[in-house]
Formats: C-alpha cells, structure tokens, sequence
C-alpha cells in the first residue's frame, strides 16, 4: 500500500467499524458479535500501520484512546488491570506540578522587574491582560454550565474503585485562610496548588526588589528549573500513550462508549465557547480601538496557523512579533507586551481550564456551588501563567488543582484523548489574543500607527518618493 494513500484508508477503515458499532449498539443493525469485532481490529491495525508511519506523539495518544476502547469494550476484565498504568502516568505528573509552578512564576513576574520603569505601558498591559482573561474565564463557565456537556456518564463502576469526593462546604473565612500557606513544604506535599501560587508570587516580588547583583542567580536557577521542567514534562508524555490508552480501556470497561459522547460535547462545547470569545470580546475591543479588523486578521493569520499547527503558542511568537511591528504597533511595545503576553494573556487556556475543570465535577456527579467553581477556575488562571508555550503543559495544571479540590482524575485522561483538537483551538485564540493586546496598549498610548499596505515606509527608493512628493501639485 502506498504511503500517500494510508491515511485516506485509515479514516475510511475507522470510520466503517465506528458507524457499524454504533448501529449495533442501537439495534439498528444485527451482526455476528465476531464479526463485529473482527471488523473493529481490522480497522485498528490499519490505525498502527498509520502510527508507525506517521511517528507523532499526537498521534499515537489519539491511537492509544482507540485501542484502549476496544480493549475496554472487548476484554473489560483485562481492562481492569490496566488501571495501574494510568495511575503511574499521574504520579509521574504530579511531580512536576510545584518546581514548574514555582519557577514559571518567578521568572514570569521577577524577569519583568524593570515594570515600574516602563511605566504606564505596563500597567494598562496588565489591566488589560486581567480583565480579558477574566471575562474569558466567566465565558467558559457559562458555556460548561449551559452545555453541561459532563452529565449523563454512567458511573457504575467507577464509584466502587475511585474515591470521590465531594470538596468540602466551606465558609469564605475558611477559602481565604486556605489560599495562604504555613509551611511551603506541607503545601507542596499535600498538593495544595493555590497555596503553591502564593507563595511563589510573593517569592517572586521580593526578588525583583533586591538589586541586580542579587537577584541575577536566582533568576537564572529558576530560568533553568523552569526549562528543566518542561523537559521533564516532554520526557513524561512519552509515556502519555500507555497512560491515556490504560486509562480509557479501564473507562469503557466500566462504562461502555457513553463517555465518548460527552467528550465531543465537550469539544463542540470549547469551540462554540471559543468562537463566542472572539464576536463578544475580542471584535468589540478591536472595533473600540479603532483597528484594521481586514489588515489585522492578514497579519495575524500566519502566527496563528503556525500556532493552530503546532499547539504551541511559543512557536509562533517571533512571527507575531515581527508582524505586529508590520502592522504599526512600534517595536518597544511589541516587546513588552508580547512576551508578557505569553505568561498573564492566556485567553483561549483560561476559557479551556474552567470548561475542563467543571467537565471533571460533572462527569463525577458532584454539584459544585458557583463560589467553588470561581475560587477552582480562579486557582488555575493563575497556575497556568507562563506555560502558554509548552504542547499540553495544561494537563500539568489542570491534574493538580483537580486533585487539590478532591476531584477523580479519571475524566481528564479521557479528555486528553481529544485534547491536540482542543489545544489547536486553544492556542490559536491565546495568539490572537495577545497580537490584539499589542496592537490595543499602542492605541492606548497614542503611538499606534497603522502603516498603508503601500505606502513611504515600504518604498526601497528615497529619491523616488522625493521626485513623487515633487510631481503633487501646489
């Protein structure tokens, strides 16, 4: 079989054995329960064929969530017992969530340590930063409340061998007391994100407050963890393949194909959610400071496909910034705000957090009150600072705020199964959003100066211009 030709039969093989399940399910159809499954294995070896050739992590995660159904569906006895798997990938997880916290952080709000000499660009940057991601986060409430894209999974099963809990009832004297840390060793050990985050942004003022000599070393440790870790997590993935198929053949072992329902709920959920972001939020903002939508959407649209393709919104962002300087935006604040952007601006992971983070609560049947969602999504807009540049570095947050407030972590390798489809939205939106702030604080200090797509600034001939300057009449 021809390479060029195994994708197309791929899809074709995986999409006859999905629909012919799917009508035996409901009855619509009557075949040998043989059959059926030969078909289904048969469709499943095409999708190794295609792993082997394609040799993508992506892919293979997507192919694990594939085989770990039919595991699930065919030998749900067998399935139990992977469990352990999926158990080791979380512990492998958990250990990353403090150092890179702390050191994101740190380098985040510390290597910015000259904000109070640039002044009033700095603070209407971070005015902004907060209350756009704020609005973003309010919006994927709403959405994972309307949709409620969680409920309606059969938890038989996983009730018996998952401890779920509900977050404890607490007062908002108990909530505040439980932000601030006794001892950062008791926090990092308990897995006490929130705490984590305070003391790491306290850490973090007081060092850009010491004098450069001092603070230079322990800028460069935490840029150095901060890069270790993200190794760390790329290293870990790996293994992300074994983990995600363990964990949803123990899922559809217990649950059947119910589950995958609702996650493309939630994917319809995310995109409807993300689409709604962009027409109320972002378009209002650009049409108020009187940008180019036409000549902006040009600009954007090269960063944004980079980042769309690579699920990486770092990847794109030497691109955006050379295109927001084409735009207008003048290069001192395309430089500030655009990497500032990157660690406080995460729009599309804000809106995604709350919606993966209240999917969890739903799939496990707990009924959170509005003041615990606030205070978990608000928990993780503040974790993800600084992670905007890493494939799946949210999963990090996310699993450990989710364990914090006593949540299964079953749902979320469920929703890592489908999680490149929702970071290519995710991240499309994080870059828009930030080449939208550049352009909006220029505006805002008065020095946006939308350049003509042909104009003086783009002629290579001075003496031209001169002799065009002398043919205009008087």
């Amino acid at each position: 079989m021809k390479k060029a030709y195994l994708p197309l039969v791929t899809l074709i093989c995986i999409s006859i054995a999905a629909i012919l399940t799917v009508l035996q399910q409901y009855e619509i159809i009557a075949l040998p329960a043989g059959a059926l499954t030969s078909i289904r294995w048969a469709g499943t070896g095409v999708l190794l064929l295609y792993g082997l050739q394609k040799r993508s992590l992506t892919t293979w995660i997507l192919i694990s969530m594939v085989v770990g159904a039919q595991i699930g569906y065919d030998f749900p006895q067998v399935a139990q017992n992977l469990n352990v798997l999926s158990k080791v990938f979380l512990k492998l997880i958990k250990t990353i969530i403090a150092p890179l916290i702390f050191a994101t952080l740190v380098v985040g709000i510390a290597g910015h340590a000259n904000l109070k000499q640039i002044g009033s660009m700095g603070w209407k940057a971070l005015l902004y930063f907060e209350v756009v991601t704020t609005i973003a986060l309010f919006i994927g409430l709403a959405a994972i409340n309307i949709s409620k894209a969680g409920e309606g999974i059969d938890m038989t099963g996983i009730a018996e061998t998952e401890e779920i809990q509900a977050p404890v009832k607490q007062t908002w004297s108990d909530i505040i007391l439980h932000v601030f840390p006794e001892n950062i060793a008791k926090s990092v050990a308990e897995g006490q994100v929130l705490q984590i985050v305070v003391f790491s942004v306290i850490f973090a003022i007081g060092l850009a407050m010491v004098t450069e000599k001092k603070r230079k070393p322990m800028l460069d440790f935490c840029e150095s963890l901060s890069e270790t870790m993200f190794k760390f997590t790329n290293i870990i993935m790996y293994f992300a393949p074994i983990g995600v198929g363990a964990a949803i053949a123990y899922t559809v072992g217990h649950m059947g194909f119910g589950i995958l329902v609702n996650l493309f709920q939630l994917l319809a959920t995310l995109y409807v959610a993300l689409l709604a972001f962009v027409l109320l939020v972002l378009l209002p903002i650009a049409l108020i400071a009187r940008i180019p939508i036409v000549r902006f959407l040009k600009a954007i649209s090269g960063p944004v496909s980079i980042a769309f393709a690579t699920t990486s919104s770092e990847a794109a962002l030497p691109r955006a910034m050379e295109e927001m300087e084409k735009l207008g935006v003048p290069r001192r604040i395309v430089a500030f705000v655009m990497p500032t952007g990157y660690s406080f601006n995460l729009d599309g992971t804000t809106l995604y957090l709350a919606l993966a983070a209240v999917f969890v609560a739903q799939a496990a049947g707990i009924d959170l009150s509005w003041e615990q969602q606030l205070l978990m999504v608000f928990t993780l807009m503040l974790t993800s600072k600084g992670v905007a540049g890493v494939p799946r570095a949210s999963l990090v947050i996310l699993l450990g705020t989710v364990a914090s407030f006593n949540l299964p972590v079953w749902p979320l390798f469920a929703i890592l199964g489908i999680d490149e489809l929702m970071d290519m939205a995710r991240t499309s939106i994080n870059v828009t959003g930030n080449c939208l702030a550049t352009a909006v604080v220029a505006r805002w200090e008065g020095e946006f100066d939308p350049q003509p797509e042909t104009g003086l600034v783009e002629t290579t001939n001075p003496d031209l211009e001169v002799r065009k300057e002398e043919e205009v009449p008087a």
